[in-house]
């Protein structure tokens, strides 16, 4: 009769279990990532095609000599719909199929895509390829920060929450002040918010896991919330460096 340790036996399965999670945590962290980089693919192509239609943009911008001048009613609803599917998204994902929730992220994807479009016409597009590489490294590099370090970021979370609410105030004074310093400022700020939004956001969802590892709706849908702070953290690092090193046309 073949003897078993029976400690052995269990440090085995305990093994076994820890490797079987490790897997199930990148393969749900590569999820994120994946939705995310296709949203900002789409946004990009959206951005770059409606960049090139003079139909696009004259529904959207008063363009004067190749310059934007102003936005029309429809480019201030395209501006502004994206808020409103965030707020939807976050809201009801609880009631949301996942179909449904995959819907309105792709949405908001491309919605963000055309609101983005003057872009192209606003700055070079050596400075926007210059400040998406930029992004990506910094985005890169934060990411894994924020997946690797045993350091908890809750409390600098909390922190860089309260400083983007006093970012966006700031930025809804300068509407009015035009203060090229404030707008200076703010786009220094903006990056330094976000950058460490990343680190932070990449922790909570690695930390989110495991409260929903086994459920395969909660992780689908969770991946898409995932992918969606992800998103627009590097969406703001982008434009805010692009604000700040950009050249204008």
């Amino acid at each position: 009769m073949e003897y078993r340790d029976p400690f052995a036996t269990a440090q085995f399965g305990a093994q076994s279990r820890a490797v079987a999670y490790d897997a199930g945590l990148r393969a749900y962290m590569l999820k994120i990532y994946n939705y995310m980089a296709s949203a900002l693919a789409l946004t990009g192509i959206v951005a770059l095609g409606a960049s090139k239609s003079e139909a696009i943009l004259s529904a959207l911008y008063t363009v004067q000599n190749g310059q934007v001048a102003g936005m029309s009613g429809l480019g201030w609803i395209v501006a502004l719909a994206p808020i409103g599917l965030v707020l939807w998204l976050s809201m009801g994902i609880n009631r949301l199929s996942t179909t449904a929730a995959q819907g309105i992220f792709w949405a908001y994807a491309a919605l963000v895509g055309l609101s983005l479009t003057s872009i192209f016409l606003l700055y070079t597009g050596e400075s926007i390829a210059r400040a998406f590489f930029v992004t990506a490294g910094t985005f890169g590099a934060m990411s894994i920060y924020g997946y690797t370090t045993k350091r908890d970021l809750t409390g600098m979370g909390s922190f860089l929450m309260m400083g983007l609410i006093g970012l966006i105030i700031a930025s809804i004074v300068n509407i009015f002040m035009q203060s090229s310093a404030l707008s200076f400022a703010t786009s220094v700020i903006g990056v330094l918010i976000f950058v460490g939004l990343t680190a932070y956001d990449t922790q909570k969802l690695k930390g989110m896991y495991y409260q929903v590892a086994g459920n395969a709706e909660a992780m689908a849908k969770t991946s898409i919330m995932g992918a969606l702070s992800l998103y627009m953290d590097f969406i703001n690092i982008f434009m805010y460096l692009l604000r700040f090193i950009g050249d204008r046309r």
